[in-house]
């Protein structure tokens, strides 16, 4: 009685059973097939016992049952092959599902048999697969995203560096996962990071510096959430960098602010003209009628001759607001600066020299030559006044096929063709608080009575309402240079349209052969571009912000072929200087330095070593590799 209790349990066990459990003997024939079998292969179980169990099985599972059983028969060796392993079975429509399948081997009294326990792996591998695959896709995500993405576990350890953290802070995955993730800040915000404790995050879309490889830094957009693992919580950081944001904010600040200014100048030169109109109109009606009155006349002229003062005055201002009338045509630049010659010649002191370097390939420029004509001699006059104890002013002409690519490096310069008119001085020049508002109507750093701070504005407006710019470098003790960039005729210089294409790819560039080139360059935007060029021409780029950072990077660094540096430089070490401490570090280093200022002023002030190559600013990629290559080149 007890054994049939017992045995009508263990069957009520078997029938209610979630899991497959079929029993096979020896020769693979079914004794046994649960409701849960049924379910999983769709067969009755009398259609199963009694069969052989390859019925459940697809073809390739074939030939390792019957090897199985086979050996099983001849040695009694009990090798079961099924234990904990995933199979694939095989159901009466003809498909199939994978399978868990245990195997455990039983005796009674006509011999040994085993019990085989199955449980359907569709619903876990499917689960799985959804699993893989959406891991696949988010890491897809992750490393083709345009923005960083770093995760870090709970005490500031890199778990996860995409490949646009990669190009951002110059390190490789490798050299970032496992290490703390302050070697990513500048040191002022190490201590913040601290206090991030209690999981209070602070960078939740919120503007932070970054730290890269080189150790320059760079502004990013940082926002962090936070996920909880079973080991404790980790933090997803989103990085953006906003470099280029922060310079077309600065820029459009800058546009907004002298436009803003130019409306007001060119409001109030329109009233005072109506004023001037009258004042000048009365003062020579008066002068006619008072002709037998010389003292009166003579009051009567010195009214109109201030009127006429004045209506230059706001001339001025209208050329700064970009409301003046101008006259643009074709024209020659070098013929226009080659008929003032004995003008300026004779306006200037005699302790000052003018001297011209003009390109005999200039295109025509399209623009107004009697305001060209005017800016020159007002820029040549501001040189002058720079120049107490004399000097030499020069003018050059040049042109400049700016290309999209090459914009990063010229912003205030819109793509385009056109004719650069340089003045240089090499006098006292200007600080960088005072280079900031050169442009502004009204600021002058003259004396009072000895000029009106309309010179420059009225030739930045004239440019700018010409299509082109107007940029200024200078620097205390080293001197000025202002560049006029106008328009080049489109009909000429369409003629060279072929040539520019040519020349905006560097043909015939050798190998660099792995060069390493140490970049120094204290404007952040121009590194960037010159680095970016540079890689994009092949060579390896350590950047440095400042001529001390570039001899700290001398010193620590490995192989450095060529020294790539400006000249005028904050810091208290100039690229001259740096160039004769790199000869010294590393004797044989070639060097390349660039600037904004022309190429005599910086010789004549013992600026350029005699035996170095100076790329004067703005260069392009093609002009940067053709220097990289000649000043490698040289003995």
């Amino acid at each position: 009685m007890p054994e049939r209790q017992g045995e009508a349990r263990l069957r009520a066990v078997v029938d209610t059973a979630v899991d497959g459990v079929i029993l096979i003997d020896a020769r693979g024939t079914v004794l046994l097939f649960n409701p849960a079998c049924e379910r999983l292969f769709g067969y009755a179980a009398n259609e199963v016992i009694g069969q052989n169990v390859k019925m459940l099985m697809p073809p390739p599972f074939h030939g390792e049952h019957d090897g199985y059983l086979g050996n099983y028969r001849r040695s009694g060796v009990r090798k079961i092959i099924g234990i904990g392993r995933e199979v694939v079975g095989k159901r009466k429509d003809g498909s199939t599902f994978p399978m868990d399948l245990s195997v455990g081997e039983a005796k009674d009294v006509k011999g040994s048999f085993f019990v085989g326990i199955i449980h359907d792996l569709t619903t876990r591998n499917a689960a799985e697969r959804a699993i893989r695959e959406g891991a696949a896709q988010l890491k897809a995500v992750v490393e083709t995203a345009v923005d960083g993405v770093i995760l870090i576990d709970a005490k500031g350890r890199v778990l996860m560096f995409n490949p646009a953290c990669e190009r951002m802070f110059g390190y490789s995955a490798a050299e970032v996962i496992g290490q703390n993730v302050k070697m990513l800040m500048p040191s002022p915000y190490h201590e913040e990071h601290h206090r991030t404790a209690e999981r209070k995050i602070i960078g939740i879309g919120r503007e932070v510096m970054g730290r890269r490889k080189d150790a320059t830094t760079f502004p990013m957009d940082l926002s962090v959430g936070e996920a909880k693992q079973a080991d404790g919580p980790v933090f997803v950081g989103i990085i953006h960098d906003v470099t280029e944001r922060k310079r077309t904010a600065e820029q459009l600040i800058q546009a907004q602010k002298m436009e803003t200014v130019g409306q007001l100048a060119g409001g109030i030169a329109h009233d005072f003209n109506n004023l001037l109109t009258v004042i000048i109109g009365n003062a020579d009606e008066l002068r006619d009628r008072l002709g037998a009155r010389p003292d009166l006349k003579n009051l009567a002229d010195t009214i109109t001759t201030a009127g006429v003062r004045g209506a230059e005055l706001t001339q001025r201002l209208l050329a700064f607001s970009r409301r003046q009338a101008l006259r643009p045509t074709s024209f020659d630049c070098n013929a226009l600066i080659d008929s003032m010659q004995r003008l300026l010649t004779r306006t200037l002191r005699e302790d000052v020299e003018f001297k011209t370097m003009l390109d005999g390939t200039l295109w025509r420029a399209f623009a107004d030559p009697a305001q060209l004509e005017s800016a020159i001699l007002n820029l040549t006059l501001n040189a002058q006044d720079a120049m107490p104890k004399g000097g030499r002013v020069t003018v050059s002409t040049s042109n400049l096929p700016l290309h999209e690519s090459e914009q990063a490096a010229n912003p205030e310069v819109k793509p385009g063709n056109y004719v650069v008119i340089s003045v240089t001085d090499d006098g006292s020049g200007m600080p960088p608080d005072v280079l900031k508002r050169v442009f502004e109507p009204f600021f002058t750093t003259k004396e009072v009575g000895k000029g009106t701070g309309l010179g420059l504005s009225m030739v930045y407006g004239f440019c700018k309402q010409s299509g082109g710019s107007c940029t200024i470098y200078s620097d205390v003790g080293l001197g000025t240079t202002v560049r006029l960039y106008l328009p080049a005729d489109p009909l000429e210089a369409a003629k060279d349209g072929p040539a520019l294409a040519r020349d905006n790819e560097p043909a015939q560039i050798v190998s660099t052969d792995g060069k390493v080139v140490l970049l120094v360059e204290d404007d952040p935007f121009v590194r960037i571009y010159g680095v970016t060029s540079l890689q994009s021409l092949g060579y390896q780029v350590i950047a440095a912000v400042d001529g001390r950072d570039g001899l700290a990077k001398l010193g620590q660094e490995g192989r450095i072929d060529i020294l790539f540096s400006d000249i005028v430089m904050p810091g208290g070490m100039n690229g001259r200087e740096l160039a004769e401490m790199a000869r010294t570090v590393r004797p044989g280093i070639k060097v390349l330095l660039t600037s904004g200022y022309a190429i005599e002023t910086l010789a004549g002030r013992g600026k350029l070593p005699d035996d170095v190559m100076l790329l004067s600013k703005p260069y392009r990629k093609a002009d940067l590799a053709r220097a990289l290559q000649q000043a490698l080149a040289m003995a």
